[in-house]
């Protein structure tokens, strides 16, 4: 038996126990990956249509107003105008309130 083969198989059982650890590790941080996902996504959702029209964002505060509006508490608040508000509102229930 080839020599990396006998290595492979005395570490495979403890990345295998290792693997099966990480979702419960996961669900103990302060948001779930899922969550973090959905912001970058509606983010860059914001940035992307308010860039078609040529209004440029600020993404700090892009992520800001998203977290606020679905209760994250993850990240500092950074002050925003009412015009993204009006955007992100509208972001917002387009994509999560569309029923």
């Amino acid at each position: 038996m080839p020599v990396a083969r006998k290595i492979l198989r005395r570490c495979l059982p403890g990345v295998r126990n290792r693997q099966g650890r990480l979702p419960g590790r996961m669900d103990a941080l302060e948001f779930s990956p899922r969550t973090e996902t959905e912001l970058h996504t509606l983010t860059l959702d914001v940035l992307k249509s308010s860039e078609i029209k040529d209004f440029f964002q600020n993404p700090n505060q892009v992520r800001s107003s998203i977290v606020l509006r679905l209760s994250i508490d993850i990240d500092k608040q950074v002050p925003t105008g009412r015009d993204l508000e009006g955007i992100i509102e509208m972001m917002l229930n387009a994509t999560l309130n569309y029923s």
